[in-house]
């Protein structure tokens, strides 16, 4: 076939230099853009040999075309992945036709509807909607969710198999979720009328006690390791400096970083606003070696030329905001670089908290700055404050 490399000529010729100069807007270098570019010419030629038109593009052709790249021995770009780009660009422009949709099934119908209630209705976070419905569509799936749908014959030891099939596999944290999300589900799909009687109860609780746990921290010579791992010479080292910062000095949770906002930071009166679980707000102080860090990351750091209004966004092309498990994952590849054990950002909440109450700090203050609806909530940290339990404690009766 031949492919070779060039600029873009034949049926899609016109869309090659505008679609270039669309992949360097969105943050790609002129090297991955030259190679998109190279796999349109190489997708122009192709359908003129095989008498095609853009109008006719579809997955079939798309497929047919990347297994045709596979035979004459290219090993890159290879996935639809790839051809993505370029096939977003052209049904922007209307010149290759949008993908049919299917018609929903009966139960991806009810999952939609069970979407758009927590977030209208019951006002979640779009994490916690995304993990309930996660939670409905394995449920879905373990009920036999197909076109079939229905739950007329939904039981209470159905519910408590799946539940027990489920939690059995999960840690005590993600077996709480599930629990939490079946029972929402349950209370909706009661609420709408789809089950006769409301089968929440039937959902047996995980064991989980209350305050049982003990927080887990990592010491200073460890968190001074995990900042010292970031090369601030480079843009990345400059970000996850800047996450590591807030992370374990305001105690952030990773998807409260992730959606922190340049309109956020009140640089001249020294305050940060947080978006918290729900629609919780709540303006903190900004310490001094925070702003540094964050300002060190949006002057020298952070791409020019992004529309996102996120702080702390990817920089590998095309950029975009940082979710939650992308905070998470900085945090983790900074503890291998410092050679302590795997960590998440949570745990830098943890060792935020536990710091402030080394400190002087009392269980109220440490509340306010972890944000904490409870008192008892923040309680669990009373058990690391091993200085005051010696003063509490009571010598071992000797025999």
């Amino acid at each position: 076939m031949g492919f070779g490399r060039g600029h873009v000529r034949g049926l899609l010729g016109p869309f090659g230099e505008g679609f270039r100069a669309e992949l360097l807007s969105r943050g790609y270098t002129w090297g991955s853009a030259a190679h998109q570019v190279h796999l349109v010419a190489q997708f122009s030629r192709w359908l003129g040999s095989r008498g095609l038109s853009p109008g006719e593009v579809d997955r079939a052709v798309i497929a047919a075309f990347l297994e045709a790249r596979r035979r004459e021995g290219y090993v890159h770009l290879l996935s639809t992945r790839a051809m993505a780009p370029i096939v977003e660009y052209l049904r922007d422009l209307g010149v290759v036709p949008l993908e049919p949709q299917r018609p929903l099934t009966a139960a991806e119908a009810v999952l939609g509807e069970f979407e758009r209630y927590l977030l209208d209705e019951r006002g979640l976070a779009p994490a916690s909607v995304r993990s309930y419905v996660g939670v409905a569509r394995r449920f879905v799936a373990y009920v036999g969710g197909g076109d079939d749908f229905d739950l007329d014959a939904l039981s209470a030891a159905t519910v408590m198999s799946f539940v027990a099939e489920e939690c059995g596999r999960r840690g005590i944290g993600s077996a709480s979720a599930t629990v939490t999300g079946t029972r929402s589900w349950l209370r909706f799909l009661y609420r709408t009328d789809r089950t006769a009687v409301s089968l929440a109860a039937a959902v047996p609780s995980v064991a989980n006690w209350s305050l049982a746990g003990l927080p887990r921290s990592i010491g200073l010579a460890e968190l001074a390791g995990l900042v010292r791992s970031c090369d601030r010479r480079r843009a990345a080292g400059r970000r996850d400096f800047a996450i590591l910062t807030v992370c374990s000095r305001l105690g952030l949770r990773a998807g409260e970083v992730a959606r922190l906002e340049l309109g956020d930071i009140d640089w001249r009166n020294g305050e940060i606003l947080v978006r918290g679980k729900g629609a919780r707000r709540d303006r903190l102080p900004l310490p001094e070696d925070v702003g540094e860090a964050i300002g060190a990351w949006l002057r020298r750091g952070r791409p020019r030329g992004i529309t996102a209004s996120a702080v702390f966004v990817r920089l590998r092309a095309p950029h975009g905001p940082l979710d939650s498990t992308g905070v998470s994952a900085v945090v983790k590849r900074a503890s291998l670089r410092a050679g302590i054990e795997p960590i998440g950002a949570h745990r830098l909440r943890h060792t935020a908290a536990t710091s402030m109450l080394q400190a002087g700090g009392n269980l109220t203050e440490i509340g306010q700055i972890l944000r904490h609806e409870r008192l008892l909530t923040t309680a669990v940290y009373a058990k690391v404050d091993l200085s005051a339990l010696a003063a509490v404690v009571k010598p071992w009766p000797q025999p």
